[in-house]
């Protein structure tokens, strides 16, 4: 989504998030992180990555997924919003 047209992000706003996760993360953790897929990107890299993509309902849910990878204790590369749903 461009700057020029990217809205204001509430903390009720639900959005599609991609997180990349350093590691092999396997699609049986999906139930635990608000049912996000998870691929794997192998490819230029010394470490492995995993991608969790996936909608997220609000801040809430976004938090519950990043405590439970910290819980993990799987390292947070970065954390990308794909698209937005919000009420204007």
């Amino acid at each position: 989504m461009s700057e020029s047209t990217r809205k204001r992000q509430r903390m009720e706003d639900s959005a599609t998030y991609q997180i990349r996760v350093q590691g092999c993360l396997e699609e049986v953790w999906s139930d635990r992180l608000a049912n996000m897929t998870i691929t794997m990107d192998l490819k230029d890299q010394q470490v492995p990555v995993s991608i969790l993509q996936g909608m997220i309902r609000d801040q809430s849910e976004l938090l519950g997924v990043l405590n439970g990878l910290y819980m993990m204790r799987v390292p947070i590369l970065s954390l990308e919003i794909l698209d937005e749903e919000m009420e204007m």
